[in-house]
């Protein structure tokens, strides 16, 4: 068994972990240990995760190491033996669920979401909770209440968000797998922000019961990693049909069964328009283009497609997701859980006073815009018309998927930008400008990593888009494209047992 001064888990991958505590080259207990040291040590720099459960974390690897000894740990699931943690929107009995948000500070999980209870029932090892913008309304992490999360390529830069924690934990090595919801490419941005794998599934794929809901009908559950295995392995752990999520599809798809095929004969479309969008960086484009040219050198067909209504995807955006997530947020009202104000006589300034303190300003600014849009004579003229402009979008991406597998097109238009650099929320919400659409048409996509920008030394990545319920193809060019770049790194500052001193 390895002395755990020499044991350096978070450089293994999910198989290597698991095969390794099988043939007792060490133990659950070890990598727990190791895990709770290493966040111990790198989240005072980096603000990654908003609670920490080591006891739970040491409980689920006794059980592993039993079952070790008992001669059955085959039976254990894929993940057994990983370090995982959950965005902070999703519920853990024995946790508090707080969205990043003053209004649920205090409030204790009552039950555990679908979702978690799926990766926590494949092995892993619950290392705790990630801080998010508030209720998922952001695009840097700038918004949480607990404080920034830092970049852990630099920390000055944003990890990305919403899922900001997610991303900046995987890309650290503090954790292996973690998971994020992407309601308009929350999963996406951070993840190519931070340099890491990040995949929102098909809409309906991964149950969203007992996530916070923010646009019912855009969020989707889905995974960070590493490399293109490890998330796929997540995913797995993840889909299948849920009965508390009417939205919930079934699945037996195993989406590591085709990471080694290639993507010879494949079909690869581009979008021109991406390709030419105002505001993509130069860096950001070349690496792209970059990608493509590597994808048809390995005998891939590069076809262009169109998606001639993608350009109203933002402005449809930005009318459903705010009503959604007004109809969503009323549930909060000071009355049956959340932050209640003291010293109100009447209920009506108990309501707004503590709906005033509790949420922060991107939450109200979002309350409002939704309030205002699903009043009556305003309604026909916004709500309406965005969904007629949702029915164009999707027919759009069906229509391009006629012609090819997958779709390659940047993820952000950047790279990580600093603290405090965009100000202004219009030119914030244009880092989600080549994701949003997807969540729009339900299609999955995913962010992958194409090593580090000549220009700036940061991260720069490409997305990945399939057509509805077809993941595993975007996931095998995703694996294509890991050969020629190599799995993410973890970010320099945390290599090699450094914790970003």
């Amino acid at each position: 068994m390895r002395s755990m001064a020499a044991f350096d888990y978070s450089a293994l991958s999910v198989d290597a972990i698991r095969s390794g505590i099988a043939a007792k080259e060490f133990t659950a207990r070890e990598v727990a240990l190791a895990a709770i040291e290493r966040i111990g040590a790198a989240d005072a720099k980096v603000n990654a995760f908003l609670q920490t459960t080591p006891d739970m974390a040491l409980a689920a690897a006794d059980a592993l190491d039993s079952a070790v000894s008992s001669g059955t740990f085959d039976e254990m699931g894929p993940l057994a033996g990983v370090p995982v943690a959950f965005k902070d929107n999703m519920n853990l009995l024995g946790t508090r669920t707080t969205c990043g948000s003053r209004m649920l500070e205090n409030y204790d999980s009552a039950y555990t979401a679908t979702c978690v209870q799926r990766i926590v029932d494949a092995g892993g090892l619950p290392m705790g909770k990630l801080n998010m913008d508030e209720f998922a309304f952001g695009s840097s992490t700038e918004t949480s209440a607990f404080g920034t999360t830092k970049n852990p390529w630099d920390l000055e830069r944003v990890p990305g968000g919403s899922s900001g924690g997610s991303a900046a934990a995987v890309a650290s090595g503090m954790v292996h797998v973690t998971l994020g919801s992407d309601t308009g490419g929350s999963i996406r941005q951070p993840a190519s922000f931070c340099g890491v794998i990040g995949i929102k599934p098909t809409y309906g794929l991964v149950s969203r019961y007992g996530v916070v809901a923010f646009g019912s009908s855009l969020d989707q559950v889905g995974p960070f990693a590493r490399n293109v295995r490890d998330a796929a392995l997540a995913l797995n752990a993840l889909v299948g049909h849920d009965p508390l999520d009417c939205t919930s599809q079934p699945c037996e798809t195993d989406f590591t069964a085709n990471l080694d095929e290639g993507v010879a004969g494949m079909r690869i479309g581009v979008v021109p328009e991406f390709m030419t969008a105002p505001g993509l960086e130069p860096e950001v484009g070349e690496a792209v283009l970059a990608a493509i040219q590597k994808l048809a050198a390995q005998g891939a067909e590069i076809v262009e497609v169109e998606l001639p209504n993608a350009a109203a995807a933002m402005s449809a955006y930005y009318v459903i997701g705010p009503c959604e997530a007004f109809s969503n947020l009323s549930r909060f009202d000071s009355v049956r859980y959340g932050y209640r104000d003291p010293g109100h006589a009447d209920l009506g300034s108990q309501y707004e006073a503590s709906r005033a303190f509790g949420f922060g300003q991107e939450a109200q600014r979002r309350i409002l815009l939704g309030s205002y849009l699903l009043s009556a004579g305003v309604y026909d003229t916004y709500y309406y018309p965005a969904q007629q402009v949702r029915t164009l979008i999707t027919d759009d991406y069906r229509m391009a998927f006629g012609e090819c597998d997958c779709i390659l097109a940047p993820t952000s238009p950047r790279t990580a930008f600093k603290f405090g650099e965009i100000t202004d929320p219009n030119t914030m919400h244009l880092s989600d400008i080549f994701t949003i659409s997807i969540n729009i048409a339900g299609n999955g996509g995913m962010s992958v990593p194409l090593g580090l920008s000549a220009d700036s030394g940061l991260p720069a990545s490409a997305q990945l888009i399939c057509p509805w319920f077809k993941d595993e193809n975007m996931l095998r060019v995703a694996a294509a494209i890991e050969r020629e770049y190599g799995p993410a790194p973890i970010a320099p500052a945390f290599a090699d047992g450094k914790v970003g001193a």
